[in-house]
C-alpha cells in the first residue's frame, strides 16, 4: 500500500509540520512520498533524511540572527531570507543537512514551484538536496520580499502561489493513502489580497500576478475540498487544534517552540488513528 504525505507551507507556521513529523520519526510512520510546498518543503526535507529535531535546533538558534532572516538581507539583497546564509552555510556547514541518509529514505520527494512567467505550478522532484538547493529556495521564495529564482532556465517564486495545498498532485501520482498535514486551523479561511499591490511588483508577468490576485479563492477551495475527502476517509489530515498567533516571519524563538510543540502534541493525539487509517 503506497502511501503519500502532503505538506502545505506557510513560512513559520512550518514549525507546527515539523512537530508532526518529528513525532512520526518517533512512531516510526513511513511514506513512500511527499509532494511539499514552500515551508513544507524547506522543513519537510528533513523528515526524509530522518534528522529528527534539526528543523527546529537550527530555527531557533538562527532566527534573530541579522545574516538569516531580516530586514536588512531584504535591503541589501532584495531577499529578506539570506540566500547565503540560510541556505547555504546552514545546511552545508553550520547545521549539515543528510544528503545520504536522504537518498537512503527511498522517498520520493517533490517540491512546487511557481513559474513566473506562466503562472503555473512545477513539481520538481528531489534527488540531490544539495544541488538542488535552488529548486528548495524557489519553493520557499514568497512574493514581495524575494527575488525571482533562476532554475534550469526558468523563473519562480513560492509555490504555494500557484498550489497551496498540492494534494491534487499527490493524488495523480497514484498514492493509495494520502497523509495532509496542515498548519492552519479547520476554520482558516484566506481573504481577498490588495490588488493594487500586485499589479504594481508584478505588472511585468500578468499570469504570475493573477494566480496571486485569486490565491486566496483557490486556497479556500482546496480547504473544502480536503475537508469533504477527509470526511469520506480517503485523506488523513492532521491540523492545528488551536489557534497560535504568530507573523509568517515569526522571529520569537518561544513562538516557535510552542509551534512545534502543538505539532508533536496533535500527532500524539491522532497517532492511533492515523495507524488505523494506514492499516485499512
Amino acid at each position: 500500500m503506497s502511501v503519500g504525505l502532503v505538506l502545505e507551507g506557510g513560512g513559520m507556521r512550518g514549525l507546527y509540520t515539523a512537530g508532526v513529523l518529528d513525532y512520526f520519526i518517533e512512531e516510526g510512520i513511513e511514506v513512500d512520498g511527499m509532494v511539499t510546498v514552500s515551508a513544507g518543503a524547506l522543513f519537510g526535507i528533513n523528515y526524509a533524511s530522518k534528522q529528527h529535531g534539526r528543523t527546529l535546533r537550527y530555527n531557533k538558534q538562527y532566527i534573530q540572527d541579522k545574516r538569516y532572516i531580516s530586514v536588512r538581507s531584504l535591503l541589501r539583497t532584495g531577499d529578506i531570507v539570506n540566500k547565503d546564509f540560510a541556505y547555504y552555510r546552514v545546511p552545508f556547514e553550520l547545521d549539515k543537512f543528510d544528503q545520504e541518509a536522504f537518498e537512503q529514505s527511498g522517498i520520493d520527494f517533490y517540491a512546487t514551484l511557481t513559474n513566473v512567467k506562466t503562472g503555473e505550478p512545477e513539481y520538481i522532484q528531489i534527488k540531490e538536496g544539495f544541488e538542488q538547493i535552488e529548486a528548495l529556495r524557489a519553493s520557499g521564495s514568497m512574493p514581495f520580499v524575494s527575488k525571482m529564482v533562476p532554475y534550469q532556465g526558468e523563473l519562480y517564486l513560492d509555490g504555494g502561489v500557484s498550489d497551496s495545498i498540492p494534494f491534487k498532485k499527490a493524488q495523480k501520482l497514484g498514492y493509495k493513502k494520502l497523509i495532509v498535514i496542515l498548519t492552519r486551523p479547520l476554520d482558516y479561511r484566506k481573504t481577498k489580497s490588495n490588488t493594487r499591490i500586485i499589479d504594481f511588483f508584478y505588472r511585468q508577468y500578468p499570469e504570475f500576478a493573477k494566480r496571486l490576485k485569486n490565491r486566496y479563492q483557490n486556497y479556500n477551495d482546496a480547504v473544502e475540498e480536503i475537508i469533504r475527502l477527509e470526511e469520506a476517509g480517503e485523506v488523513f489530515v492532521i491540523r492545528p487544534t488551536k489557534l497560535i498567533p504568530m507573523k509568517r516571519l515569526e522571529q520569537d524563538p518561544e513562538k516557535l517552540q510552542e509551534m512545534y510543540d502543538l505539532g508533536m502534541h496533535d500527532a500524539k493525539n491522532e497517532i492511533n488513528k492515523l495507524n488505523e487509517f494506514l492499516r485499512n
